[in-house]
């Protein structure tokens, strides 16, 4: 690139472009005096001003606009009168002046005033050209106006609060410059460090900025519009562009207030009615613009960007296809993938100027995968914080990128995208015949450009068995910023015994992606990394003695560049074969067992009882199940029963701590007592505060009136819970499983394995390695129980089977409510014979049946508010399970 540093008037530096065909940039001398004396005086004519005065230049140049360099606040494009007002506005002392100039950095220019400098750097980002940002204004540093001639802004850049502040090892007195210890803007708190550290900095800001700035090109190629409100003390222009490939116009409204109150405007925004402004930071959506002047507020030095959008449902950042099977079916409107252009080989995507035009596309490409756990929040932006190669340094087989997204609100979370390159009949190939596969396309510009497509590495089988090679060789992959570190157990020789390790991707998962190989080890890459070693690897090797639970074989970590924390990518575990999880097995035998009373119409109704509907007093009664209801449900209460055995098995396994203080049980206390009691306390109450904000949205007043019902028991239920303050409960928390549901449990034909300790992932891993009551994973089996058995009647129903208007379904109902009875008490009843004279268990039953109830309690409401949101017509599932809580404790 050919820059030009000509300080002169607008008219005159455009020359320096000629026709195209000189310099491709030129720095806007005139404008960056004009964007102080508009703070100054809060006023926006000097900028409006200029910009009148600056003619137009060729396409592909570009104006570099700035706010500070590496010289002098340069006042020789200004008029004397100006000047004079500039030196008395921000260089009042004399050693602040320089020339015909002021040698000061921005954060001292502005006082300091992290208000201020977010508004000019906001109006740096926003008017027509290319920001320049000069080194340590992005975290506010500061400066020396008594070294002497430029010196003052030219000190050594703070990295850090060490040794002349990280910028040099070397003897303080050798440095050319010495570091800022004004205390003001100390070295020891103006760092990049201690910014890096901290989400609300100005470093953060900038970065948030910027990244929003390169996710809009109507920032640096759109046309200017200047509109003119009545208040002088609001600037507000209009940026401009149509993508010349797509044809797709954007435009955004840039408002600004320059003064240090709060000020009123109206626009005139005509020319865009019927159009919603979309503010791009938070993403809010504000009222449609009419023909009338549209009002704003403004607090002081406040900025607004707003996207002018058509639709408001246009925020959404793609829209997405809908998945069946392994074919990608979409919807009438054909979405294209995301697009991505590249100077030279692909791998440039992911350095560099490159780096940036891929976290361009990625919120579209996040979007579009299955196991992306945003989709129902805003994304504000992503960022490429790792990129690791996978395989030969000279020619990697695939790169793993940690990807951070982050929302309007909430915390940011980190993603991990392996990728690889096809291109020609290759890339063809995977368009045509696995389109899953494909996360973008690449298109190459220039003769040295890679045109293909980016791929998921996980579909690929070289880059499946680098990672597995990885781990098996105890591999370290390192890249500029972080190391994938492979390990493995003992166990992973026994598991391989020299088998076929021939990768087979797995379908159907949501939140990871897995890759069988052979029939040996099952590598689960966890998409979503977090901080530490995940619960998964961690319970699943302190279990490595227990035959019911997978063996951990190894596992894949990432070490980040300056962090003691590793954070698990991905897990190797035995392969258990198997054929199927508990849910299905459970739903085949309920489907049998309703065809069975189904085609029996005239079979007996088992009566109904204060004892009948009680499963935990069936259970602690000792060979409390009738007769009929092993009649009924045949070998599956075995099975019932044996699941209950292992789940036992797995608690007692979880209470040894095999000197491993993480898995040290400890006693239930008064205080435990309480937090506990404020954390089920806490979730009823938003629970079902939020359930009855929601039941007029429900289309059946019947499931309407009843969540009526349960919202106006929300005292007595809490009343119940006070119970777990009031006496001291005897007995101790462990770790625990987490998200125990006959999901997580394999049936192998005779016996039950149970895996997946990684907890709920919508939990901060710190959460998921709390110890708890082992009955909160017992409460969970018993609702996925419940579960089944109404998936079972709505199964039937759509089958026609049944219909709702038939006496059938009411029998229907009714025997699989005995069923779902006996089955939790054969269930519980495996449990307590193992797990009775454990100290984890109550002695009293009134202690064991209150925290049961707690845990049934809070995982009901829990339910509750997640089928309101997304699936209305099975409200009913969790409302029944509340009711069940509240009729027993009636009953007694």
């Amino acid at each position: 690139m050919f820059l030009a540093e000509a300080n002169q008037w607008p008219e005159d530096a455009a020359a320096y472009f000629g026709d195209g065909d000189e310099c491709q940039m030129n720095f806007h001398f005139p404008l960056m005096p004009r964007l102080f004396m508009a703070v100054a005086q809060e006023d926006r004519f000097p900028i409006v001003d200029i910009l009148q005065q600056t003619p137009q230049i060729p396409e592909e140049s570009q104006w570099g606009i700035f706010l500070r360099n590496h010289d002098e606040l340069t006042l020789e494009m200004v008029t004397d009168e100006e000047r004079d007002y500039m030196y008395r506005a921000y260089a009042r002392e004399h050693d602040m002046r320089v020339n015909l100039g002021i040698r000061r950095r921005l954060a001292p220019l502005l006082g300091n005033d992290r208000r201020l400098i977010e508004l000019m750097n906001s109006l740096l980002f926003s008017l027509p050209g290319t920001p320049i940002l000069y080194y340590g204004d992005e975290i506010g540093m500061g400066d020396n106006v008594y070294l002497g001639d430029r010196n003052g802004v030219r000190t050594p850049m703070q990295w850090s609060s060490d040794r002349n502040a990280g910028f040099s090892r070397a003897n303080p007195q050798k440095l050319y410059l010495p570091t800022i210890i004004d205390p003001e803007y100390h070295v020891e708190s103006v760092n990049v460090e201690a910014q890096q550290n901290n989400p609300r900095s100005l470093l953060w800001w900038m970065k948030r900025m910027i990244a929003l700035r390169k996710r809009h090109r109507v920032f640096g190629r759109g046309e200017i519009t200047m509109l003119s409100p009545d208040n002088a003390k609001v600037l507000a222009f209009v940026r401009s562009w149509t993508d010349p490939e797509t044809r797709v116009e954007e435009q955004v409204l840039v408002i600004t207030n320059l003064s240090r109150y709060a000020q009123a405007c109206e626009l005139d925004l005509g020319d865009h009615a019927g159009r919603f402004p979309v503010e791009l930071l938070g993403r809010t959506t504000f009222p449609r613009i009419s023909d009338q002047p549209y009002l704003l507020t403004l607090g002081p030095y406040q900025y607004l960007w707003f996207s002018l959008e058509r639709d408001p449902a246009s925020v959404t950042l793609s829209k997405l296809p809908e998945f069946a099977g392994d074919a990608v079916v979409h919807k009438e409107e054909e979405v294209a993938l995301p697009e991505v252009t590249v100077s030279g080989e692909w791998t440039a995507l992911l350095r560099g100027p490159g780096r940036g035009r891929l976290e361009t596309i990625l919120p579209d490409v996040l979007q579009r995968q299955r196991w992306f756990g945003g989709k129902a929040r805003t994304v504000r932006g992503t960022s490429v914080v790792h990129a690791i190669p996978v395989g030969r340094k000279d020619k990697p087989v695939l790169h793993v990128l940690i990807v951070e997204v982050e929302y309007v609100d909430g915390e940011p979370e980190s993603y991990v995208v392996p990728v690889t390159f096809a291109e020609g009949e290759e890339a063809g190939r995977l368009l045509a015949v696995q389109p899953n596969a494909v996360l973008a396309t690449v298109k190459g510009q220039g003769a040295k450009g890679s045109s293909g497509v980016l791929v998921d590495a996980l579909t690929d089988e070289d880059a499946q068995r680098a990672l597995h090679q990885a781990m098996a060789k105890r591999r370290r992959h390192e890249g500029q910023t972080a190391t994938l570190v492979g390990s493995r157990t003992a166990a992973f020789e026994r598991a391989v015994d020299g088998g076929d390790l021939e990768p087979n991707l797995l379908k159907g998962e949501q939140s990871n992606t897995s890759v069988l190989f052979g029939d040996a080890v099952l590598m689960k890459v966890l998409r979503r990394l977090e901080d530490g070693i995940s619960p998964d690897v961690e319970v699943g090797a302190h279990l490595d003695h227990l035959e019911h639970v997978p063996a951990v074989v190894g596992a894949l970590d990432v070490e980040a560049a300056g962090s003691a924390t590793p954070r698990t990518l991905a897990m190797f575990q035995r392969f258990v074969p198997n054929e199927g999880d508990a849910w299905s097995l459970t739903l085949d035998e309920l489907g049998r067992f309703a065809e069975r009373v189904v085609s029996d119409p005239d079979g007996t109704v088992p009566g109904r009882s204060k004892r009948a509907d009680d499963p935990l007093g069936l259970a602690m009664a000792r060979g409390g199940l009738p007769e009929s209801a092993h009649v009924a449900i045949g070998p599956y209460l075995a099975s019932a029963r044996l699941l209950g055995v292992r789940t036992a098995e797995l608690h007692v396994a979880l209470s040894d701590d095999r000197g491993d203080a993480a898995f040290t049980p400890e006693p239930m206390t008064r205080l435990s007592q309480r937090s506990l009691y404020q954390s089920i306390r806490n979730s009823v109450r938003l629970g079902l505060r939020a359930a009855g904000r929601e039941a007029r949205n429900l289309v059946d007043p019947q499931l309407a009136a009843e969540v009526r019902r349960i919202v106006a028991a929300e005292s007595e239920l809490l009343e119940r819970l006070q119970a777990l303050t009031t006496e001291p409960i005897t007995a101790t928390r462990i770790r625990t499983h987490g998200d125990y549901h006959l999901g997580q449990v394999l049936f192998t034909g005779r016996d039950f394995v149970i895996i997946d300790f990684e907890g709920e992932p919508a939990r901060p891993l710190g959460e998921r390695r709390l110890k708890r009551s082992p009955l909160r994973d017992v409460a969970g089996m018993l609702r996925s129980l419940q579960y089944a058995t109404a998936s079972t009647l709505r199964d039937e129903v759509d089958r026609g089977l049944v219909t709702p208007d038939h006496p059938n379904h009411d029998l229907l109902t009714v025997w699989l409510d005995r069923w779902l009875t006996w089955v939790s008490a054969a269930f519980l009843d495996g449990y307590l014979d193992v797990a009775a004279e454990q100290p984890f268990v109550p002695d009293d039953p009134d202690q064991l049946r209150l925290l049961l109830d707690a845990f049934l309690l809070e995982k009901a409401v829990y339910e509750l508010g997640y089928e309101m949101n997304n699936r209305p017509a099975w409200v009913g599932i969790p409302l029944a399970g509340i009711a069940q809580v509240l009729d027993r404790e009636a009953t007694r």
